[in-house]
């Protein structure tokens, strides 16, 4: 029995693979994956593994972004910190569903499953959803509202960690790259640029203040009135340079900060 696994948290990744190689059922993992972005391209350019491990939440979004981008062709086991409100939509599109943290008594419980309905898959397993499936599934895990980005996955030499966006003070755009500065006041490369985070950050909490800077509400230390009508703001950590709001942005601005 061959499974791939999707899990974004690195020490979930590797319990669950340690559990998965020491089962009665020996399954080999073929590989760990941490993204939306890294699994598609994996799936696409892959033999299909027998079962897959799918984590709900990844570093880059909801996994079920994958099933619009490709069609997955394996049984799946969805692994999730959900509630159980939402587990039964879960149980609809998949084999089962494993409550993190993982115990080794459900996950024997969830393999002899798959093992007992594996002649029903045939060679022609289609497990794939549909685009109301899919949208189903994106209402019922985030209560119908949008998902915003929660984290940012970071490199640091060597060492890979993961920065919640309540630690993030703002972002910068310098010299053709976009930084993530820490409210630690530590700064990071990271591969997004503003255009993007201000589609993936939550508005009520970022605001972008100029063409290179986009600020979490909690870093806007102080408001001035400046020159022709527009604003200086002082964030915190400070910024080498100076940032002014337009004449122009400054109505949305203000009520962005009265919100």
């Amino acid at each position: 029995m061959t499974a791939l696994i999707i899990e974004d948290e690195i020490h979930a990744q590797k319990e669950l693979k340690r559990l998965l190689e020491s089962s009665s059922h020996g399954v080999e993992v073929l590989d760990c994956i941490d993204t939306v972005e890294d699994s598609i391209e994996w799936l696409q350019n892959n033999p299909k593994p027998d079962l897959i491990f799918l984590d709900v939440q990844l570093s880059d979004g909801l996994s079920f972004e994958i099933f619009k981008q490709v069609e997955v062709e394996s049984p799946i086991i969805f692994t999730t910190a959900f509630e159980n409100y939402a587990l039964k939509a879960f149980k609809v599109n998949s084999i089962d569903y494993l409550l993190k943290p993982i115990e080794i008594d459900k996950l024997e419980a969830s393999l002899d499953k798959y093992s007992k309905l594996r002649s029903t898959f045939s060679g022609s397993t289609n497990v794939v959803l549909n685009s109301e499936q899919v949208d189903r599934l994106f209402e019922i895990t985030t209560d119908g509202k949008k998902e915003y980005k929660k984290r940012f996955m970071v490199k640091t030499g060597d060492r890979i960690r993961h920065i919640s966006v309540q630690d993030t003070a703002f972002f910068l755009s310098e010299h053709d790259y976009t930084y993530l500065v820490a409210k630690e006041n530590k700064k990071f490369i990271i591969d997004y640029s503003l255009d993007e985070l201000a589609k993936i950050l939550d508005p009520n909490e970022f605001f972008r203040i100029s063409r290179k800077c986009i600020t979490n509400i909690h870093s806007v230390k102080m408001v001035n009135k400046y020159f022709n009508s527009r604003l200086e703001v002082i964030l915190q950590p400070p910024t080498e340079d100076q940032i002014l709001i337009s004449r122009v942005r400054v109505p949305e601005f203000m009520k962005w900060l009265e919100k």
